[in-house]
């Protein structure tokens, strides 16, 4: 399916719910110059090849990865099992869409994933913001910034070998609103453990590799990633095609 571009105000899409075949996806776009670059992505398959059990079993940290390039539906893939929509709510606008593939303290939601896009069949390098709620990748920086995302996690090779990376930040003030202390300490890391597990299991599926980092310096990786003032970084997971080795 191919991924389609198109820019923020110039969009009217009818996207396809979770499991729709690519046939019965309709799209009406328009562009505008002036904005972002957007992409929505493909709809997530429901049904794999690979058992919960086998991808359990399988599951392994990846550091040595070819750089050949991933598709757009293998990214759309990861990013839905880490955080897609996966029973709409509009009732209940703090869940910002609706209930995901990973559980969240009070259906809260702080989590916010980025793509660095450096080698995706079909979308152009750059820095993604990813929309759960509309299952899309908006661009932020229109620069490969996988090598200097390197340098601030301390010169770790693969994040400027794999395809793509997957970054993780968080609002914590949504957390810390309702649950205090206890939504920083706990409930936060909690939310960003479940949804990390799941990109490692979808990409054992997928046949790929990731491996979360945690160890990076944190204002430098700010300005790499240009956060907004309310978001803290909290994991990096690079993302693709990995030398069949033994690893740990």
């Amino acid at each position: 399916m191919k991924v389609v571009p198109f820019t923020i105000l110039a969009v009217m899409a009818l996207g396809c719910t979770p499991g729709q075949k690519p046939d019965e996806q309709k799209q009406s776009l328009m562009k505008s110059e002036a904005e972002a670059l957007e992409y929505v992505l493909p709809s997530p398959v429901l049904t794999g090849m690979v058992s919960v059990e086998e991808a359990l079993a399988g599951r392994r940290s990846h550091r040595s990865f070819t750089g050949e390039a991933i598709s757009a539906e293998d990214l759309s893939q990861l990013l839905w099992a880490a955080y897609g929509i996966t029973h709409p709510l509009s009732g209940y606008p703090q869940t910002q869409g609706g209930l995901r593939t990973a559980p969240s303290a009070g259906a809260l939601f702080p989590l916010k994933i980025y793509v660095l896009a450096g080698k995706v069949k079909g979308i152009e390098p750059g820095v993604y913001r990813y929309s759960s709620r509309e299952h899309k990748l908006i661009m932020v920086n229109g620069n490969d910034v996988r090598e200097q995302l390197s340098e601030a996690a301390l010169k770790q090779e693969m994040i400027k070998t794999a395809p793509a990376v997957i970054f993780y930040s968080a609002d914590f003030s949504l957390t810390t609103a309702r649950y205090g202390d206890r939504g920083r300490e706990r409930y936060v890391c909690m939310d960003l453990g479940h949804s990390a597990e799941n990109i490692y299991l979808q990409a054992e599926a997928l046949h790929l590799g990731t491996c979360a980092i945690g160890a990076f310096n944190d204002q430098a990786v700010r300005n790499v990633m240009q956060l907004p003032e309310n978001e803290e970084p909290l994991y990096i997971m690079p993302v693709g095609q990995y030398f069949r080795r033994a690893e740990f």
